[in-house]
């Protein structure tokens, strides 16, 4: 499925003239117009202890509700990227962190209203001191500390954010960083 067939008239006219113009595009044959689709940037962190114990989310919302998760989302219009994982933190889990450490992104498409959203996730690790207390908020309807050892990616219900665990844990990360 074209990442617009959703929308089926022109944004700019209204012309029903609104055809595929390439895999990530939709131009309007009236006006002219053309509009791509580009992934939208997002987020997650691994945030980590001292004990190298992971803090992560259980989902609160679908897609995935209940399943595990990292700390993150969407980076708003006017947002740098690290601004951004720092506020899904702080809106996640009330954690204010300082220092982010880029690990690497991630294609991804996001169920949201009906519609597959193309995302981009930068993953980032986060380390926190062992006295940091996160309280669930927005998405999050738990945090809970594992340690590293004991993560299991299956537990992980979004395809991108399952990847990203399986990478870190595979390549050893925490160690590096």
């Amino acid at each position: 499925m074209h990442p617009l067939d959703k929308f089926q008239f022109c944004p700019a006219c209204g012309s029903s003239r609104w055809v595929e113009n390439n895999f990530k595009s939709k131009c309007c044959e009236a006006c002219g117009f053309t509009y791509y689709a580009n992934p939208c940037a997002a987020t997650a962190a691994i945030i980590l202890n001292s004990r190298n114990e992971m803090l992560v989310a259980r989902r609160a919302k679908e897609p995935a509700k209940g399943t595990l998760d990292l700390v993150g989302g969407f980076v708003d219009m006017y947002e740098t990227i690290e601004e951004g994982m720092r506020r899904e933190i702080k809106e996640e889990t009330g954690l204010e962190v300082g220092e982010l450490t880029y690990l690497f992104s991630s294609p991804n498409q996001y169920l949201y209203s009906g519609m597959y959203v193309h995302t981009l996730d930068a993953d980032f690790l986060v380390r926190v001191a062992d006295d940091v207390n996160p309280q669930a908020a927005d998405d999050a309807a738990d945090c809970l500390w594992i340690p590293v050892e004991q993560v299991d990616p299956a537990d992980f219900g979004l395809t991108s954010i399952r990847h990203a665990v399986e990478r870190f844990l595979a390549e050893r990360l925490w160690e590096k960083y």
